[in-house]
């Protein structure tokens, strides 16, 4: 079966949708096809004939009411089923708060103190990668853990929020830095995850960038993740599983833990140019 996302800008808030939807439906064999850019009535055309016939669906995010009156009827003739992702939102919320929507294509996120603050959290993510000690004390957030429990990708994720997050890698015997028990509790969250599910992870990086296989060694993890246990207790911070949660899932605890209040928005990160 074929998804179509069709949109007048990149196509990214429609295709954050497909992928909730595609989750449920886990036997489900899709082809996502991705039409960016839409911008006539003549690529619309294109679009709906290359669906024409087949079992698709058109999911759409344009903004100009020319286009999304004309892919509905396109649809409709062609017997295709669609979803306008926008139309409901914006009646709904033109509605509620007695304002119009300036309906502009490609409308340029604005650059604010919320896209600076982000932009800001993502350098000191990117400079305090793998615990500089003098970066604790600036830090919204502090993660500890072992090696491969998602830090680094959570330290981006978080900063895109607007959260400076730094992290300290847990190695067995090394003593983690002095700063670390002197910063401060609330901002600190440790990361753990299933012995077997490491193993595997480290495994496959073995294979992929090479090293030491006593790196995915099972027996020599436990040890890792025990001398972890013992770092978290003696810092009393919170401790989230990572094994079967995404980034986004990890991150999301990680706010309610620390309880931040600078966090610009809980979404998936989006382009510079947004489809609405």
């Amino acid at each position: 079966m074929q998804l179509h996302i069709v949109s007048d800008a990149t196509g990214e808030t429609a295709a954050r949708i497909v992928m909730a939807t595609e989750v449920q439906f886990p036997e489900g064999n899709f082809q996502v096809i991705r039409h960016p850019r839409v911008e006539t009535v003549a690529d619309l055309r294109l679009v709906v004939e290359r669906m024409r016939g087949q079992p698709a669906v058109a999911i759409y995010t344009l903004v100009e009411p020319q286009l999304r009156t004309e892919m509905r009827r396109l649809c409709r003739t062609a017997h295709i089923h669609y979803c306008d992702v926008l139309a409901q939102p914006l009646r709904a919320i033109a509605k509620v708060s007695g304002q119009a929507a300036r309906m502009t294509p490609r409308a340029r996120l604005p650059l604010d103190d919320r896209y600076f603050r982000r932009i800001s959290a993502i350098e000191f993510a990117v400079k305090t990668d793998d615990g500089v000690g003098s970066a604790l004390g600036k830090a919204d957030v502090v993660l500890v853990g072992v090696s491969r429990t998602s830090k680094t990708p959570l330290s981006m994720y978080l900063g895109y929020l607007g959260l400076k997050t730094t992290n300290v890698p847990l190695v067995n015997g090394i003593e983690p830095p002095a700063e670390l028990f002197t910063a401060d509790p609330k901002k600190i969250v440790g990361l753990t995850i299933d012995a077997n599910r490491l193993a595997e992870i480290r495994s496959e990086r073995i294979q992929m960038m090479g090293g030491n296989r006593s790196y995915a060694d099972l027996n020599a993890i436990y040890e890792e993740l025990d001398f972890a246990n013992r770092v978290f207790r003696r810092l009393r911070c919170p401790v989230i599983d990572v094994s079967e949660l995404s980034i986004e899932e990890i991150a999301l605890r990680i706010v309610r833990s620390v309880g931040a209040t600078t966090v610009t928005s809980f979404e998936p990160p989006a382009p510079d140019r947004d489809d609405a």
